[in-house]
């Protein structure tokens, strides 16, 4: 008998594609071995056994005697029969006779084949073929999807993912973590998280964070206590295991081709159950026991009739009822999946009920073939999806992340990067993390924090451990803040630096930190928000002193008129792009220090000349080109700084001596040509930078600036020194280099003070040996070729290299 595991290799699948398989399909399919074993029974049968066994009929003779001749030809053996015995209705019996022969066996088989192949029905032959064929074809639509190159590949690569997500330790801790909390503790944090999305706006919502962020729980902070449960190795593994469930999401939510090819190969077997029942039923009664046969063979075997008894017929007439009883199951079970496949939508997988289980409400609804195989799941074991939906959720995988995090930052290894930043505070740059480390608020001692291309920071409630922290830079970083670390922010933030790509990142909580005292925002934006960029109020900025925009703004913003009373400095630097509307510039009375830097100012502001409180203005990097207006500073007694650097400027106009208050002015890399002396009638000039300029004279009137202490004139095209220059005896910076000077006076060992001197690029031949009074002056802080050094005497090269 042929053994049924021969047809293994027509529904054979990997043991792990079983969670695939609903109930019917595993039903059906035991239906399909039943079958299978009525087809391979009888096709055993019909191999083992004779197929039928076949008699000669007895022809009676007719009455006259012309007949007998005609009896003489009937079909006999070769072993006549004895003679019939006479009667009133037939009294002579003709004796059949035939060619004597000795293959009596050999004339029954070949009337036994014959007779099976005329005279047997052909259904009644080919019965169990026929089981076989159908049962091996609804074995092939069953199955054919895991085999399908298209289909069978997404199946497989789900499969192993599947696993591996229901075994993962960051599945059974995620699941556990919500099942340890009661239902009290659910429904408080839904009510908070519906408080928050109500007064989100308001500065006081239980949980603040940028516009282009969604909510999340307060429950995002991972427990410390907890997070040795999830060693280094298996955040990694479930990390990477995110990163799978993201990228196979995306690539078969393109499609429905599993879909397709389960609703088509059951629509196929449906069709086939029709067909079988239908042939079946009207052939069934075609399996007959006894077969009356005609075979034209009487001069041979003297007889032409047989009497046929198809050996299995009883039995093949069973086992065809039987079949058409398991058809029928097997066909309404394939109904019933057509009305399923059609009746629900497939197509579209809600996770609903694990939200409202797990209480993780962010773990999205999938589509086309993603959602048809989840449906597919749930019939084998529910329990499937829900741990596979931990994974789709992005405050799970931001909780894995910040374990990660924990692990791989320890508050040693931050400590290593403490630094100083330029306001002398202690600093912990971070830069390009996947989020914020909980152990960065075991530091104490951090003054400034720093994050850099960090995108879903979450700033906790722990940052109020950070006793000291002062200063806070999010530079194109994503932030949302706990409600009770903004509390924080408010009370001890004084410095805060956001970098932005979009004015709508600006992070909305910034503007409630009453106690902020210098806020800087560095950003481009798009040409047409450049024309009406808007802040949102800074009137809660009630600290606020220096304000700072690095961008590409075309007007100052009007709610800078909001802080006002209180800004002392203020800072616009633009790429280029022309500032104009400078009127709001006249409503900041107490500003002390102005900044208009690479505006496309083509004049000095008259908005500017209003400023009566105005200490140091720069207007660097501009497009100016004549300043006559600069006799209106006389109207600013307080102004001591004035940096006309990097713009076109031609001259200096004499009215500048009326700017008497001066003590820092920069002309520096500008067009000019002619020093006038009454520039030195402003005697409080402690600094003063000349440099990268066409100035060929420096008058002797330099000498009347006592006070002056940083000179540079690098970078011009000066020939000569004025004695006078030489009178300047607080000078401690002198920057000479890059001019046409061929002597250097010996009068210079009168700067008793200086500690910097740039003669390099000259065409100095020697050094006056006078250096050497100028006591300050050491080898690191005089620039000037090697060769031209070793002029100098060598006591005094050994004084200049001793520290």
């Amino acid at each position: 008998m042929i053994p049924v595991t021969e047809f293994r290799q027509f529904s054979e699948q990997q043991p792990a594609f079983r969670v695939l398989k609903p109930w019917w399909d595993v039903f059906t399919d035991y239906l399909s071995v039943a079958m299978l074993m009525i087809g391979v029974f009888g096709c055993t049968l019909q191999v083992m056994q004779d197929k039928i066994i076949c008699l000669p009929k007895r022809v009676q003779p007719a009455q006259n005697h012309s007949s007998l001749s005609n009896i003489s030809q009937a079909v006999a053996s070769t072993t006549p029969l004895p003679p019939p015995k006479p009667s009133p209705a037939n009294p002579i019996t003709v004796e059949m006779k035939g060619l004597k022969t000795d293959l009596d066996l050999q004339q029954y088989s070949f009337i036994n084949q014959m007779c099976y192949e005329r005279a047997l029905h052909w259904y009644a032959k080919y019965f169990p073929y026929l089981v076989l064929i159908h049962t091996l074809v609804f074995m092939l639509c069953s199955n054919f999807w895991f085999k399908f190159p298209g289909s069978s590949s997404k199946i497989e690569h789900f499969i192993s993912i599947l696993g591996k997500c229901f075994d993962s330790p960051w599945t059974t801790r995620a699941l556990s973590e919500v099942s340890g909390e009661d239902s009290e503790e659910k429904d408080n944090r839904k009510n908070n998280m519906n408080r928050s999305n109500t007064i989100q706006s308001g500065p006081e919502g239980s949980l603040v964070n940028s516009q282009s962020l969604k909510s999340i729980p307060e429950k995002f902070v991972v427990d410390k206590s907890t997070a040795g449960a999830l060693d280094k190795k298996e955040g990694e593994q479930a990390k990477a295991l995110f990163e799978k469930v993201k990228k196979f999401r995306l690539h078969v939510e393109e499609g429905d081709i599993l879909y397709a090819m389960y609703v088509r190969q059951t629509v196929l077997k449906v069709i086939k159950f029709l067909i079988i029942i239908a042939y079946n039923s009207a052939l069934v009664s075609k399996v007959q026991f006894t077969v009356d046969c005609n075979v034209d063979i009487q001069d041979m075997t003297g007889y032409k009739n047989f009497s046929c008894n198809h050996t299995m017929a009883h039995l093949f007439s069973k086992l065809s009822f039987c079949y058409l009883c398991f058809v029928s199951i097997y066909g309404l079970t394939c109904l019933y999946t057509l009305y399923w496949l059609f009746y629900r939508s497939l197509r579209e997988y809600s996770f609903e009920y694990v939200r409202q289980e797990t209480g993780i409400d962010d773990i999205p609804d999938v589509k086309n073939d993603f959602a048809f195989m989840l449906h597919m799941i749930d019939q084998y074991d529910p329990l499937y999806s829900k741990r596979f939906a931990v994974f789709l959720s992005e405050v799970s995988e931001n909780k894995l992340k910040q374990l990660n995090l924990n692990n791989e930052w320890t508050p040693d290894k931050l400590r290593q990067k403490l630094q100083t930043n330029a306001h002398n505070r202690l600093e912990l740059p971070l830069i390009m993390l996947s989020g914020l480390p909980d152990t960065v608020f075991e530091i104490t001692e951090l003054q400034s924090l720093k994050l850099e291309i960090i995108k879903n920071v979450m700033i906790p409630a722990t940052i109020a451990q950070l006793d000291n922290l002062q200063e806070l830079s999010l530079h194109q970083c994503s932030v949302k803040i706990h409600s009770a670390a903004l509390s924080f922010l408010k009370e001890n933030l004084k410095v805060l630096s956001v970098k932005f790509d979009d004015m709508r990142e600006l992070p909305p909580w910034m503007y409630g930190l009453r106690n902020l005292e210098e806020l800087y925002l560095v950003g481009s934006l798009s040409h047409d928000i450049s024309k009406n960029v808007t802040l949102e109020s800074l009137r809660d900025l009630k600290s606020l002193k220096i304000l700072s925009i690095k961008s590409n703004v075309s007007k100052i913003p009007q709610a800078v008129v909001d802080v006002s009373s209180h800004l002392q400095k203020m800072c616009i630097h633009n790429d280029g792009t022309k500032l104009v509307m400078l009127n709001n510039l006249k409503k900041m009375t107490n500003l002390t220090e102005l900044e208009l830097v690479h505006c496309d100012l083509e004049r000095i502001p008259h908005a500017v000349f209003s400023l009566l409180s105005l200490q140091e203005l720069d207007l660097k990097e501009n497009n100016l080109k004549s300043i006559e207006e600069i006799v209106s500073f006389q109207h600013l007694r307080k102004l001591t700084v004035l940096k006309l650097w990097h713009n076109s400027i031609t001259y200096i106009p004499e009215h500048i001596k009326k700017l008497t208050s001066l003590e820092r002015l920069s002309f520096s890399h500008n067009k000019i040509e002619v020093l006038p002396s009454h520039l030195f009638l402003c005697n409080k000039i402690r600094y003063l930078d000349l440099s990268y300029n066409d100035i060929r004279f420096i008058p002797p009137e330099i000498g009347v600036l006592q006070s002056l202490q940083y000179f540079s004139i690098t970078c011009n095209k000066v020939e000569s020194l004025p004695d006078e220059l030489y009178f300047c005896k607080k000078l401690k910076t002198l920057k000479i280099g890059k001019n046409s000077l061929s002597v250097l006076s010996p009068k210079i060992g009168n700067l008793l003070f200086l500690s910097y001197l740039d003669v390099k690029g000259n065409h100095f031949e020697i050094l006056p040996p006078e250096l050497g009074d100028c006591r300050a002056l050491k080898r690191a802080g005089l620039v000037v070729e090697d060769a031209l050094f070793e002029t100098l005497p060598s006591d005094i090269r050994e004084q200049m290299k001793t520290e």
